[in-house]
């Protein structure tokens, strides 16, 4: 894998991640928060993988 294949797609901060989402800004917060979205917080900054939070919402329910 050459180096373009292994950079990772990042969606940074709680504003962009509720807009790729299509939720509220204080939904997504409380998501976050809570454990529910495949994110993490880096140096007080949400950040989550936009191929992972893409298929997050892709499967089936539980």
């Amino acid at each position: 894998m050459g180096n373009a294949e292994k950079q990772l797609d990042l969606v940074w901060e709680v504003a962009e991640i509720a807009k790729l989402i299509g939720r509220t800004q204080r939904q997504t917060f409380h998501l976050l928060q809570s454990g529910q979205l495949p994110a993490k917080k880096v140096g007080g900054r949400w950040v989550a993988e936009r191929g992972k939070l893409l298929s997050f919402f892709m499967e089936p329910a539980a």
